[in-house]
């Protein structure tokens, strides 16, 4: 049965890698990734020749068709994101979903059916847990936001988290970029005023930084330091 891969590859570090997800990589008649440039380092990196193509967030409508008609032709497709766990703040969760809906449609309920298309995880890489497995905090529960919405719903979901956190007090994981870094801690600190915040930056690359401190401190800190390069934020009361 044609099988589609969800390969995750490293977040920053080349050698966070599985074995497994090379071995995949190499054996798979294509590879779908966001940015084929990217993704062509660490093929290269692992001497990894397999045709890539490229499935992005503005080009999944058109792509989704095309590759599950490869897939329904008896190709072997792995997904990959630009870094870390396809489907997680990326287009990838599209093609999965499209792929399951077909199975379903099908009624497929098991896998004897020739025409299941299988959907396989290569679990690897996540930033959001790169953080969290080094915070030194309680982490049995969490609650991921991906990236803040930048104007629309922003307001309405940082007083939802304010009466929410206020109840649970949960750690609140979220990803930014370095334009909007100091306005998220503005954001948190004014619903949070005693809060924390651990902010990781670049993880797993050569200018990896993990700062902790209050809210109210980091506001005073980032904009001397001039955010640069990739952000994750762990938020707790």
């Amino acid at each position: 049965m044609p099988t589609l891969y969800i390969v995750a590859t490293p977040i920053g570090n080349l050698e966070d890698i599985t074995l497994r997800a090379l071995r995949v990589l190499k054996e798979v008649d294509l590879i779908a990734c966001e940015d084929t440039r990217r993704t062509k380092i660490l093929l290269n990196h692992y001497e990894i020749a397999t045709p890539v193509v490229s499935y992005h967030q503005h080009s999944k409508l058109q792509k989704i068709d095309w590759l599950i008609e490869k897939l329904i032709s008896g190709k072997d497709i792995a997904l990959v994101s630009d870094a870390g766990t396809p489907g997680i703040n990326d287009p990838g969760g599209s093609l999965v979903a499209a792929v399951t809906k077909r199975n379903y449609e099908l009624g497929i309920k098991n896998h004897e059916n020739r025409e299941e298309i299988l959907i396989v995880p290569i679990p690897g890489p996540n930033a959001g847990i790169t953080l969290l497995s080094v915070g030194g905090i309680t982490a049995d529960q969490y609650l991921f936001l991906g990236y803040l919405p930048k104007k629309k719903g922003r307001a309405t979901l940082l007083r939802r988290l304010a009466m929410t956190n206020s109840e649970f007090r949960i750690p609140i994981v979220l990803y930014e970029s370095p334009y909007r870094l100091v306005r998220t801690l503005q954001d948190f600190v004014a619903i949070f005023p005693h809060g924390k915040v651990i902010i990781g930056r670049e993880l797993t690359k050569k200018f990896e930084e993990i700062w902790r401190g209050t809210l109210a401190a980091a506001i005073e800190c980032w904009p001397v330091k001039k955010p640069r390069g990739e952000f994750v934020l762990i938020v707790s009361l």
